[in-house]
């Protein structure tokens, strides 16, 4: 049959079944240009952070669908990309805000797919403190921190610790302790030197921040200069003879002591001999312990017996200048209490005792014609007292 057939007819039959053919291979061929997409799956934690933490993504549950995930582009929302060929990445946030991370996977045939988490950054409290440059000892230090915001509007707690280098909750750190919790505080000063204290704040969303401050406390300074005055005490009293007296002063509470005198007179006997009766002094503090007996009166000119005590030289004269102190109080007390003229502090004791009241009875059994006797005793001590005036620092 085939041999039948002419030359001719045989081209045009090959020519059509290579047309047949090739119809079938171009409908292969364009059934295998269909491109597969991925099934992206996207985790995030955590998804609350505060500024300046890590957020861990993780997309290892994505499906290729047709091959292989060929490619991981990551883009965080705050203007950073990256892209990994494995599906677990990490990126930290500098900035407070809400950020949409985007995710799109990629597999072997070119096709893609998405998947986002959302992450809230939450921004730090933002300190404000303020107090004065200029603190003098005695001053009440205002500390300001009212100014003080979150960049998301929330309430701050605040936690001051006042006193770096002081327990004052007792626990052994002297770092920690909450001394106020108010946005301002008045601290007192009692003495100059250095406070170092430090100030937190936190936010409901536990995001705090805390700032050391410095408090430098100068002490004051005045200028002084010494009065002298006379402080007088006196005591009119009557003993019988074997009795004694006592009367407590305390003069240098005032001033520096600088002299005293004690004159004790007894009223004038009508009979004589003048009674006999003894003056003294102690002063507790320094021990120091004076006595005197009353000597005779002279009858002729109207004298009544009498004793004196005395000493013109108990401390040094004070110096006018100009001294540095924390307070008036402890600038006093270092003048009047300073070594070498201390002397004169605290009680002094004056006793006066009725040794002898004489004329005796003339016999045994009759009456006594001078049993006793009236007596006035005045002190006169002469102080020096330190005049305080405050005077600013050149």
């Amino acid at each position: 049959m085939w041999a039948m057939l002419s030359r001719r007819t045989l081209r045009s039959l090959l020519m059509a079944s290579l047309m047949v053919c090739s119809s079938l291979v171009a409908g292969c061929t364009g059934a295998l240009d269909f491109t597969v997409d991925p099934s992206a799956k996207l985790t995030a934690y955590p998804l609350l952070i505060q500024e300046g933490e890590t957020v861990t993504f993780d997309a290892r549950d994505s499906d290729p669908i047709e091959g292989l995930i060929a490619e991981f582009r990551w883009d965080f929302g705050d203007g950073q990309t990256s892209e990994t060929t494995t599906g677990f990445t990490s990126h930290r946030y500098t900035t407070f805000g809400i950020f949409t991370a985007i995710l799109t996977v990629v597999n072997g045939q070119g096709g893609e797919d998405s998947a986002s988490m959302t992450i809230n950054v939450n921004g730090a409290p933002m300190l404000n403190l303020t107090y004065p440059d200029s603190i003098r000892s005695g001053d009440s230090v205002f500390l300001d921190a009212s100014k003080s915001a979150d960049p998301e509007g929330d309430n701050l707690m605040f936690e001051w610790d006042l006193n770096l280098g002081e327990d004052s909750d007792g626990d052994g750190d002297t770092r920690n302790d909450i001394d106020a919790t108010e946005s301002t505080v008045l601290l007192p000063t009692n003495r100059s030197g250095i406070i170092q204290g430090s100030l937190t704040a936190t936010d409901s969303a536990d995001a705090s921040v805390k700032q050391l401050f410095t408090l430098e406390i100068t002490s004051r300074r005045y200028e002084v200069t010494w009065e002298t005055i006379e402080v007088e005490y006196s005591w009119d009293e009557y003993l019988d003879q074997g009795e004694q007296w006592e009367g407590n002063i305390t003069p240098g509470a005032d001033g520096r002591v600088s002299a005293f005198l004690g004159i004790l007179e007894l009223q004038q006997d009508v009979l004589a001999p003048q009674d006999n009766f003894t003056l003294s002094i102690y002063i507790v503090d320094d021990g120091y312990e004076k006595s005197a007996q009353t000597g005779e009166g002279n009858f002729t000119n109207n004298e009544s017996a009498s004793a004196s005590l005395s000493n013109d030289n108990m401390n040094s004269a004070g110096e006018d200048g100009v001294y540095d102190s924390d307070s008036e109080e402890a600038l006093l007390q270092y003048l009047l209490e300073s070594s070498g003229n201390r002397s004169g502090q605290g009680t002094w004791v004056w006793t006066v005792f009725a040794q002898q009241a004489d004329p005796e009875p003339l016999f045994e059994g009759a009456p006594d014609p001078d049993p006793g006797n009236d007596w006035t005793l005045t002190v006169t001590v002469t102080l020096l007292i330190p005049k305080l005036t405050e005077i600013a620092y050149e």
